[in-house]
């Protein structure tokens, strides 16, 4: 690990004039990916500040009925949270689905949302990866792509987002709320905080350098069947090869969205429309310009039969 200064910010202004002043600047909080990557020399900043002690810790009613999800929340809390089990299930269930107990214990929903990909040729830092070292080329498109996404790919990245909160995040038209480096303040809408690689597969989201996550906010409850079904190598503690994330209301109609196949999480809402009429509809629109791998096409078959399984649990 390369030698780095240390801050602990007292306020939010604080952290984000911190992190602007050093180029490269890193927050940091549970440290559950953060400290993996800087131990293998991927991420190397010159200055780490420690956002701890802001006070980003509580869930709060909002004034519309939603809930407003502090950057500090701990994951194991979050997922236990008796609001968010009763209205915003989908969430609970795709938190309780990942990692360990130890980890959910510490990580926070904002690093949730800003996890790395677990791409091996990213980790590898002998391998070539445009995502850690831009214009190096990408190893895994002519590698073991098993893991690797099936949509929203290019020719410089075909890596996927590891998170199973985004993907119920997404499900739930959630909204990111940060504060810039100046101190202004915005809302990003969770559509359009993760990126899809492009040519630039190292910028991963919208937030610009030094912009610090404050909250999460979920907007009012809609009802509906809550589930998260995840499909994995084991039974615990692994990424998804493929999850779904679905709220289905009576009438069959709903929003889905899915995780382990982009560099995302992926979800079309034109697809949704399709929900009615079953899984291999719907995942027809869900997948429409898909670009598998010969190690990877047997996403799109276990999308569509996980989906289907979904779709059979919400009507029981």
């Amino acid at each position: 690990m390369k030698a780095f200064t240390y801050e602990r910010a007292t306020s939010p202004a604080q952290a984000v004039a911190a992190a602007a002043r050093v180029p490269g600047a890193r927050f940091i909080a549970g440290g559950t990916n953060l400290l993996d990557l800087m131990k293998l020399e991927i991420e190397t900043p010159a200055h780490v500040v420690d956002v701890n002690g802001l006070g980003f810790d509580k869930i709060e009613p909002t004034s519309d009925g939603g809930l407003r999800i502090g950057a500090l929340v701990r994951n194991t809390d979050l997922a236990a949270d008796a609001r968010v089990r009763r209205d915003y299930g989908v969430l609970s269930r795709a938190l309780l689905a990942g990692a360990s107990g130890q980890l959910r214990n510490r990580a926070t929903t904002a690093g949730n949302l800003l996890q790395r990909t677990r791409c091996p040729y990213f980790y590898d830092t002998h391998q070539a990866c445009n995502k850690r070292q831009p214009g190096s080329g990408c190893s895994a498109l002519g590698g073991v792509s098993r893991q690797h996404a099936v949509v929203g790919s290019s020719d410089a990245c075909i890596a996927t987002h590891p998170s199973d909160m985004a993907v119920a995040m997404r499900a739930l038209d959630a909204t990111v709320e940060t504060m810039r480096p100046d101190g202004a303040r915005r809302t990003i809408p969770i559509a359009d905080f993760h990126t899809l690689p492009g040519n630039t597969p190292n910028v991963e989201t919208a937030l610009v350098p030094g912009e610090l996550i404050t909250a999460v906010q979920l907007p009012a409850p809609t009802g509906g069947r809550h589930i998260y079904q995840k499909v994995r190598d084991r039974a615990s503690y692994a990424f998804a090869l493929i999850s779904v994330a679905a709220i289905v209301q009576r009438d069959g109609t709903g929003r889905v969205a899915v995780g382990g196949v982009a560099h995302k999480p992926w979800r079309v809402e034109a697809a949704e429309r399709e929900l009615p009429r079953g899984a291999k509809a719907t995942a027809a629109v869900l997948f429409a310009g898909a670009r598998p791998t010969e190690h990877n096409a047997f996403k799109l078959t276990l999308v569509e039969r996980t989906l289907d399984a979904v779709l059979a649990d919400a009507r029981t």
